[in-house]
């Protein structure tokens, strides 16, 4: 049904089911060579919005001005893992966008100007021959070892990407460095996920660790299931774990990586999914903890814990899913001292909860955690709020109803004050990519199938869309890797220092963080989220805050906090409009000269 609207004609997608809810945890599919069957769909179970951006990188309709849209093949722009290189863009040479065609210019250059202008520049493929696809590591993993020990107090690490000046890659991690031996000898591991592609994700590990038992902690229900478990038959060392959503349009969106070692034990939260394109051109956050060593023999299992509580609150996490499978990582995590951990965690499980349950999780856990650890700070009604996410689900038809009462009572509370804040005093500054964001990025228009915010959403919240800002990553070399991170903080009215720091799996949705219920007397939770919170008190610092670091690659003092993108944020302006991923952008190509059809 085609109908008009202020974000240009656009048709309603006949797939989309109950959006309002799903929108908050929906992602993107992979679109590459490597995962295209014969049917055009991703191998491994997603969403609508995914499933579009695989079929318009696979099927591309290329740009022409005046004409309607055709089908074209694919550039052969991505070669096979397993092969020598693979020829995209350069990693040392990256151009800003400038001159790009605008909506409705009847003098804007021609496709192939504007696809040249935006695009970034290309390199021979022995420029890359340490490189191979998905932004792998360059073999240089001691490095980053020794990065982690002691270089980053924090443990906080973007992925790599490719495409951008390599200095922006410095320090960060792949997959492959993770699962690396560098990084300990594994002996088992579990991952939980939404999106998991298998054999992609076998292939990450090591060859001497891809027969170790490896546990899968999945949502998947009835075909996805199956198609599922049917990925994992060549693979004996595979076991899963399907986690229970009783509660309607939940997912289990939870991201983590439990790696045993012979050494130790290790944990890694993180905001990517289990495929390819997550680790290929994209913004992602990583937290992964020190490697944490045996108790000895006979230790009770509550011994090794940290101020932060994280080893108990990460066995409650666990105990959580009710399952035997998980209750055996749980023996094993007693079995380890956790006590070096400084983060908190911050976790989402499905449910209805009431009395002291509520502060266990969503959006009240972490109230709890800053009003117990967190610090006033002087004038603190001045210092806003900043939410960044990947997609955004049904606010209600005003602000009053979710996300200025609620939610922002949540991340606005700073130690045990007694004060009761209005809702009117502390802004909220909502960081979402424009469609020029996704237009100009790496990956293009595809980008967007993982900012699955959907029109019959935005269309019931256009008063949402006044708190959004651009995504800009300047300072980690990330404006054209469109963010599947999700970060929270607060920050001073000058963005020169924050009070506290989250990275979480956790869009901006109920469905994520927790709605009240029975006039607040109970909060219902729809999915798993996890995320962890940084807190000044717990790295030393007793001002209340972390200076923000000015650049990621700047030289300054270790406990300035690398936020990952450019502060203050920048107000949508006059013409920005919000990615929605089911309506069609024709009037201007991407960076790969063609435009979005999703269907």
């Amino acid at each position: 049904m085609a109908q008009e609207s202020e974000h240009g004609k656009w048709t309603v997608s006949s797939s989309d089911e109950s959006e309002d809810e799903r929108a908050g945890c929906c992602e993107k599919p992979s679109t590459s060579s490597l995962q295209r069957d014969t049917s055009g769909e991703p191998r491994y179970p997603c969403s609508e919005a995914r499933k579009a951006a695989h079929k318009r990188k696979s099927s591309p309709l290329e740009f022409h001005d005046g004409s309607s849209p055709s089908e074209v093949p694919p550039a052969p722009k991505r070669l096979s893992q397993e092969g020598s290189g693979w020829c995209l863009s350069s990693s040392d040479e990256e151009d800003d966008c400038k001159g790009e065609v605008k909506r409705g210019d009847a003098a804007a250059p021609s496709v192939r100007q504007a696809v040249a202008c935006c695009a970034p520049k290309e390199v021979a493929v022995e420029e890359l021959s340490l490189n191979q696809k998905s932004a792998e590591p360059s073999g240089r993993v001691q490095d980053t070892w020794d990065l982690l020990d002691g270089g980053n107090p924090f443990r906080f690490f973007l992925t790599k990407v490719k495409g951008i000046k390599s200095k922006y890659n410095s320090g960060a991690l792949h997959i492959k460095n993770i699962l690396s031996p560098l990084f300990g000898t594994l002996v088992s591991s579990a991952q939980f996920n939404y999106c998991i592609d298998v054999e992609w994700l076998i292939n990450q590990y090591p060859k001497e660790f891809r027969d170790k038992p490896l546990l899968i902690v999945h949502g998947e229900k009835r075909e996805s299931k199956a198609d599922l478990h049917n990925q994992a038959k060549p693979y004996q060392n595979v076991n899963f774990c399907q986690a229970k959503l009783d509660i309607a349009f939940g997912t289990h969106h939870t991201k983590m990586m439990l790696l045993c070692y012979e050494e130790g034990l290790r944990v890694v939260i993180h905001t990517s999914n289990l495929i390819e394109d997550d680790w290929y051109q994209k913004t992602q956050g990583i937290w992964l903890s020190p490697l944490y060593p045996k108790l000895p023999p006979g230790t009770l299992g509550t011994a090794g814990e940290s101020r932060t509580n994280f080893k108990c609150d990460l066995i409650t996490y666990l105990m959580s899913y009710k399952s035997p499978a998980l209750n055996e990582w749980v023996e094993v995590i007693k079995q380890h001292d956790l006590s070096e951990t400084r983060v908190c965690l911050v976790g989402s499980t499905p449910g209805r909860y009431q009395n002291n349950e509520k502060e266990k999780w969503g959006h009240l856990s972490l109230r709890k955690l800053l009003k117990d650890h967190a610090t006033q700070v002087p004038d603190e009604d001045s210092w806003p709020v900043i939410g960044q996410f990947s997609s955004i689900g049904s606010m209600g038809t005003d602000q009053s109803k979710w996300l200025c009462s609620e939610f922002r009572q949540s991340l606005v509370t700073l130690g045990n004050s007694a004060k009761s804040l209005t809702n009117q005093e502390v802004p909220i500054n909502l960081i979402y990519p424009t469609v020029d964001n996704v237009r100009q990025s790496l990956e293009g228009y595809p980008a967007g199938g993982s900012l699955p915010y959907s029109i019959q959403t935005a269309q019931k919240q256009l008063w949402l869309h006044s708190y959004f800002h651009k995504w800009s990553a300047e300072t980690s070399g990330r404006s054209h890797a469109m963010p599947h991170i999700k970060t929270y903080m607060r920050v001073s009215p000058d963005f020169q220092k924050i009070a506290w720091f989250l990275v979480t799996s956790a869009n901006l949705s109920k469905a994520a963080w927790g709605a009240f219920e029975k006039n607040g007397a109970q909060l219902m939770i729809r999915s798993y989220e996890l995320g962890v919170l940084f807190l000044p008190s717990e790295f030393g610092l007793d001002t209340g805050y972390f200076q923000v670091k000015e650049s990621l690659l700047s030289d300054e003092p270790a406990l300035s906090f690398p936020v990952p993108y450019d502060l203050p944020p920048e107000k949508y302006e006059g013409k920005d409009r919000p990615w929605i991923w089911n309506i069609p952008y024709t009037k201007a190509p991407d960076t790969h000269g063609n435009m979005w059809v999703p269907k």
